[in-house]
């Protein structure tokens, strides 16, 4: 007969090291209170058990539905790795975490390391028996709900919107204070303001504009001395300066990850007349939105002469309007090889390898990691491009850049 030994499992061992877990959504005042509260209230029930350890407080403001920006929760977590805690409490699931996915992957790196964490709410145990299958449920029920808010609030600003009722989400911008919700011109720097629109009409580049701002000491919003033709850009294009609020310029596609993207007609816009104190009327703005439109329809040939192209930009692909041949002039063209992104000179694609035999192909990734490095200031960005650049010419062994003016890059 078999013989069977019992040994008994160790049993929950003292001076468990424990940790407790608050967040708030924003850093708004009113909710100052409740995080002090909930972190008073961990510390003295910590302290009171004569078995545990007061590992540390961890406190985030933010979103749960994100783990980025989230300091304290991803410090807790390393602490855990490094054996620093036993036992985690928090107030609910949806105060750890309101994504699903998040929620679980955490509460699987700790089961891993046989660390327990204590929803109060809930009243559940990570190691208990408890499936993964309710968590998941659960979690799923806390990340419904933020979408529920999410879809009212956008819901509730549209009604807003339709009604008339617009809002000021900066504090101030060149030109303008913002008191109250309400915006007032700052005399000075409404000259300024004045002295750029009129400057781009009479013929001045972005380039020439800065210039002439820097050599008249004007210093920018922030303080600077240096200023930038693609913020230059911007200001131009800014209906606010003509007394108009135009609403939902951005919006947010996945409320879960909330990065917000240029609305390019994805959704509705409403656009409000006199809504504050104009800086330049409203004729002078239309004027400099023609003349943007105007300049970007400028092409260079191939001999370095400029013509007017019958066709702005190109809806699908920017490099189609500025990557052409440094040898025959020629536009590059799009092609997918071996799963990459390339260009491709038309006429060597057209008319085969001896029609051109010195244009090289164009890798579309390295072209924007060396665009980034050269007119974007490190991170490629579309609009930056098109505001800065006006032709791309290449050659075997260089990219020529060529900016509005004409000049070299």
């Amino acid at each position: 007969m078999k013989e069977i030994f019992y040994i008994p499992g160790k049993r929950k061992k003292k001076n468990l090291k424990v940790a407790a877990y608050c967040r708030v959504s924003t850093k708004e005042e009113s909710q100052h209170g409740s995080i002090e509260s909930q972190a008073l209230y961990y510390e003295q029930l910590i302290n009171e058990n004569p078995d545990w350890i007061l590992s540390g407080i961890y406190v985030d403001y933010g979103s749960g539905l994100r783990r980025k920006g989230r300091i304290s929760l991803e410090q807790m977590i390393e602490d855990v790795c490094n054996g620093k805690i036993d036992y985690i409490i928090t107030k609910s699931l949806s105060r750890f975490s309101r994504n699903t996915v998040d929620a679980l992957e955490i509460i699987r790196l700790l089961r891993g390391r046989r660390v327990a964490m204590y929803f109060e709410n809930e009243n559940i145990n990570t190691l208990e028996q408890v499936s993964e299958m309710e968590l998941a449920i659960r979690c799923a029920l806390a990340q419904e709900e933020s979408r529920n808010m999410s879809e009212n609030t956008t819901w509730g600003y549209k009604r807003k919107f339709e009604r008339g009722d617009y809002f000021v989400n900066y504090k101030r911008f060149m030109g303008y204070r913002c008191e109250n919700g309400n915006l007032e011109i700052i005399p000075e720097e409404a000259k300024t303001i004045r002295m750029i629109f009129d400057m781009y009409l009479i013929g001045k580049t972005l380039n020439q504009i800065k210039e002439e701002l820097e050599k008249e000491n004007i210093k920018t919003a922030t303080g600077k001395d240096n200023w930038s033709p693609y913020v230059i850009h911007k200001m131009l294009k800014n209906e606010k300066y003509a007394g108009c609020t135009l609403m939902q310029k951005t919006y947010c596609p996945n409320f879960i990850t909330g990065v917000r993207k240029i609305n390019r007609g994805e959704v509705n816009q409403y656009f409000m007349e006199d809504t504050h104190p104009a800086i330049i009327s409203k004729e002078t703005y239309d004027q400099v939105q023609e003349e943007m439109k105007r300049r970007e329809r400028i092409i260079y040939k191939a001999d370095g002469t400029k013509e007017i192209c019958n066709k702005a930009y190109s809806g699908k692909y920017l490099f189609s309007n500025l990557l052409v041949c440094g040898y025959c002039g020629a536009s590059y063209r799009r092609r997918t090889e071996r799963g990459k992104v390339v260009w491709r000179c038309a006429t060597r694609i057209e008319k085969g390898k001896a029609a051109c035999n010195d244009s090289v192909t164009v890798n579309e990734d390295q072209s924007k990691i060396f665009l980034a490095n050269v007119v974007c200031d490190g991170c490629y960005d579309e609009e930056m491009v098109k505001a800065r650049v006006s032709i791309i010419k290449i050659f075997e062994d260089r990219l020529e850049i060529f900016d509005k003016d004409g000049n070299v890059i």
